[in-house]
């Protein structure tokens, strides 16, 4: 097989046709042997049946179904893992990452490149989403361990053997975009005018968003704990200013008994019991992580595929 697309899709009816028209229509325009990978994420509309009907008229069309929703990165995970194309690339079924360009992609792979990801130039949110995009790429890009593209997502064209670099990853928060730079090999990013969603809502809530945001920055950053011994650092110095302050009037001035001292037990009290509860809050994002990982769980549950081998 040459070309693996992989569309991961969640409640995506009213794209489904025409996402699987235009990427067909340039698949057929390429002249080589490819599969379409459809990694139905626990969809509760008709998305399912669509899916079958595709895969009966073209056997081109393989589906990997999900017991449940779990989730648009675990999903990409199982599309990278059925994958069998000596290039695999990764698009959203929103047709938001439009498939005509795909060309383009992988003609960057035969220039020797082995990853080629997308960066979107412009985006069709609102003014506060894009801010929001914008801020968090630059803060882990600042952050991260490993050089983070700016503006990238996971729409991206991968050459086999980064494929199986990024499969034998074993960890169960995913961050795509992350785990591909992590494990290297040549890489480029190709700009393209990301389009406005074709039909239906984002599945991409707020709390997920959060979510995503947050792998990415425990996953692959260790600047909160950093931070958090900075700000102990600092507070103890702080503190122990304090302590020679309070007996430098205590013992040598006469004002000591002048000042009441109540307003500065609570505001001393309410800091230190504030950066206490933000230092556990740190701690605990990277324990529950952890505990995830003990848990061996596996990232999800195949309950049929449609030309595949179950794995």
């Amino acid at each position: 097989m040459d070309y693996s697309i992989i569309f991961p899709v969640y409640n995506e009816e009213e794209n489904i046709g025409e996402l699987y028209t235009r990427t067909k229509k340039v698949l057929e325009g390429m002249k080589s042997s490819y599969e379409i990978i459809f990694i139905n994420d626990g969809s509760t509309d008709k998305t399912a049946l669509l899916l079958h009907a595709l895969h009966e008229k073209d056997a081109t069309v393989k589906i990997v179904n999900f017991s449940r929703n779990f989730g648009h990165q675990n999903a990409v995970t199982a599309g990278l893992k059925y994958s069998t194309g000596t290039a695999v690339a990764i698009l959203d079924a929103d047709i938001q990452d439009p498939p005509e360009i795909l060309p383009d992609f992988f003609a960057k792979l035969d220039e020797g490149y082995d990853v080629v990801y997308a960066i979107r130039k412009n985006r069709k949110e609102g003014l506060l989403k894009r801010m929001a995009y914008s801020l968090f790429y630059r803060f882990l890009s600042r952050i991260a361990e490993i050089d983070m593209p700016l503006d990238s997502g996971d729409f991206c064209v991968m050459k086999r053997r980064v494929v199986d670099a990024v499969n034998m990853l074993p960890e169960r928060n995913r961050f795509i975009r992350g785990l591909r730079s992590w494990v290297g090999y040549k890489q480029v990013g190709l700009p393209y005018e990301r389009s406005e969603r074709s039909g239906g809502e984002s599945k991409y809530t707020l709390s997920k968003l959060f979510k995503l945001a947050f792998d990415g920055i425990f996953s692959f950053s260790y600047f909160p704990l950093q931070l958090m011994f900075t700000i102990g650092t600092v507070s103890l110095v702080v503190s122990s200013i304090g302590v020679l302050v309070a007996m430098y009037f205590r013992f040598f001035t006469p004002f000591y008994k002048q000042v009441p001292g109540f307003a500065t037990t609570i505001i001393l009290v309410m800091f230190i019991g504030g950066l206490q509860l933000f230092t556990l809050g740190l701690l605990g994002e990277y324990l529950r992580r952890v505990y995830d990982e003990i848990k061996n769980r596996p990232s999800f549950i195949v309950e049929s595929t449609l030309g595949l081998e179950k794995k």
